[in-house]
């Protein structure tokens, strides 16, 4: 970069401030994370609330998100091409029924080591490979419990001092817990959703194939409005792309 492009960017450049200078190079100038956020999933309003972490992603850190958005229980996801050049897939899409090619997409894109975070319907979102669930998030959904009622989402002690949970404190949420009896080996579980009589893994994260994998259980609309919830999804955004987060 050259000009008054450069200026701009790096700041003063005489010697006596030569730390910054390299700082702003290395640091102040680095290409903002690629979020591709992909969303059909009607019942839980999923456009409506990856537009809301859209707005708040990009409000607060160095995030740059496109979107594939399509029906609930349909085949095409427009946009889709997008993961091409994502850092990061945001998954929320419910039973969709998707071609060989936008699905290959979507599996080289998982098995290319890249970031992925699943939220709730994820675990079925994709009608022809419902495998997602087990061999990617490493999930075991069973469905969900009868009726939306309060539940307290609270951090497990052992993952505490996690990435993904910095700065998130305890939170309710208003929807119907997920059932998930068994997560996998190498799941390491980050929130237990306690209603009551009965309590879920509500979210857990992994490595796999060289990638990072994220997965909440939660993500009813209201969810969407609360700063905890938000912060999470930063932190997992950030965490399965291997960078730290970058505010604005």
């Amino acid at each position: 970069m050259t000009g008054t492009g450069a200026r701009r960017c790096l700041g003063p450049t005489n010697r006596s401030r030569f730390s910054l200078f390299v700082l702003a190079v290395l640091f102040g100038c680095a290409a903002p994370l690629k979020v591709c956020l992909v969303s059909a999933s009607a019942e839980y309003k999923s456009h409506e609330s990856l537009a809301a972490l859209q707005k708040h992603l990009e409000a607060n850190y160095a995030v740059q998100c496109t979107r594939a958005f399509g029906d609930d229980k349909g085949s095409t996801l427009p946009g889709l091409e997008a993961l091409d050049t994502a850092d990061v897939m945001v998954l929320f899409t419910r039973r969709v029924t998707l071609d060989e090619a936008p699905l290959a997409r979507v599996k080289r894109f998982c098995a290319a080591g890249k970031g992925v975070v699943g939220i709730r319907t994820a675990s079925h979102g994709i009608q022809n490979w419902l495998e997602i669930d087990a061999e990617l998030f490493g999930g075991s959904y069973k469905g969900h419990y009868g009726k939306d009622e309060p539940a307290q989402v609270v951090p497990e002690e052992k993952a505490k001092a996690h990435p993904v949970l910095a700065g998130v404190r305890p939170f309710g949420t208003p929807g119907k817990l997920y059932k998930n009896p068994a997560l996998a080996a190498d799941a390491t579980l980050l929130l237990t959703g306690i209603a009551t009589g009965k309590q879920e893994p509500v979210a857990w994260v992994r490595e796999r194939e060289g990638g990072r994998v994220f997965y909440t259980s939660l993500g009813v609309p209201e969810d969407f409005t609360d700063a905890d919830f938000l912060r999470l999804m930063a932190n997992a955004v950030f965490w399965t792309a291997r960078r730290e987060p970058a505010a604005r």
